[in-house]
Formats: structure tokens, C-alpha cells, sequence
């Protein structure tokens, strides 16, 4: 934005924090538009050549994530990835970048459709390199993962366990939501309305 024209033809001057801001922003809206439209090579830019990824079904190199979202696409897996909001905090060329996101994702479980939404937030290692900005490391954390929620969890059935049964009674026409327990988020299922 250095150069451009204000109001009153002044030029704009931004604040270089505040431009590493944006543009760490940009980069996880970016990761999110190319992820759910099939766009690889765009979100292969996201991300430095030796950067890692680790989500609720994958752990390893962002190469290989991508490839293996590209295997999901050819058999039809799609998802939605919501964001909200990125702060990062920056410490010279590297910076934690914290994004509250939401992902809905139409799958079957037990050979039932059901929909699933996750819910948390992510947490990026961006470094900028030859002046861009892009994850080297990418993961996430859920609500659940805070410690007042993992003692007020103290004792219950694992997550997983109540997804599964929650998820097979929606399916079956019951009532009732299940959470599942994932690095990412609490999940809440529910059967797709077919008219």
C-alpha cells in the first residue's frame, strides 16, 4: 500500500506490523479457498516447500496432504472450511498465526450419510521467506483441548466413543448430537434433510 493515494492526495503509508497482518490473514483465507475448490497449485503457494501438516486424518508433509486431498476429490469427499478472524503474533521473520474456523464436511459413517461440523481453531507456523509469508508448520486445537474443559471432562466416555454411538442413533432416525474428540474440534453430526 506504500505509494498508493490517499484521500486528499496524500500518500498512504501503512504500518509494516500491520501489512504482515494482512497478509497472514490473506494466506489462511487463501488456504481455505484453495483446499475446498480443488485449486492445488494455489494451495501448494500457501506453503514453504518443506512445511508439515497435521488435521484430524492426516500428519506429514504438505506435499503429501495435498495429494492425499486430491486422492479424497477424485472420490468425491468435499468440505467447507469457515474462517474467523487471524491474529498472528509476529517475532521478526516468523509468526504463530491463531484462526477461529469452522469445517462442514458431508461423509458416511456405517455406510450412513451424515454431516459433521468441527469446530476450533487453527494454529499456523507462517515464516516469511524472500519476502512472502507462508505455513511451514500447520495444526490446529480444539475447544476441548483447553484445560477447564479437559477437567470439567474428567471421567466421561472418550469422545470418540460418544461420536460413534451419537452418530449411529441421528443416523437411525433418533434423537440426540454427538461430539467427537479430535485435534481439531468437538464434531456434531446430524443426518442430511433429503426432499
Amino acid at each position: 500500500m506504500d505509494g498508493a493515494i490517499a484521500p486528499r492526495g496524500h500518500p498512504a503509508r501503512m504500518n509494516p506490523e500491520l501489512q504482515d497482518q494482512l497478509a497472514i490473514a490473506a494466506l489462511a483465507q487463501t488456504w481455505a479457498l484453495a483446499r475446498d475448490s480443488g485449486d492445488w497449485e494455489k494451495l501448494r503457494a500457501t506453503a514453504h516447500p518443506d512445511a508439515t501438516m497435521t488435521t484430524t486424518w492426516f500428519d506429514g508433509g504438505f506435499d503429501d496432504f495435498i495429494e492425499s486431498c486430491q486422492a479424497s476429490w477424485s472420490k468425491g469427499s468435499r468440505s467447507q472450511h469457515f474462517l474467523g478472524g487471524t491474529v498472528a503474533e509476529i517475532n521478526g521473520a516468523r509468526a504463530i498465526a491463531q484462526t477461529r474456523m469452522a469445517i462442514m464436511v458431508r461423509s458416511a459413517l456405517d455406510g450412513v450419510e451424515v454431516d459433521a461440523a468441527c469446530y476450533g481453531r487453527f494454529f499456523d507456523r507462517v515464516e516469511k521467506r524472500d519476502g512472502a509469508w507462508r505455513i511451514a508448520k500447520s495444526g490446529g486445537l480444539p475447544p476441548s483441548r483447553l484445560p477447564a474443559d479437559q477437567e470439567r471432562r474428567r471421567g466421561q466416555p472418550e469422545p470418540a466413543d460418544r461420536a460413534r454411538r451419537g452418530a449411529r442413533k441421528t443416523a437411525a432416525g433418533g434423537a440426540g448430537v454427538a461430539r467427537r474428540g479430535t485435534i481439531i474440534a468437538p464434531t456434531h453430526f446430524r443426518r442430511p434433510n433429503r426432499e
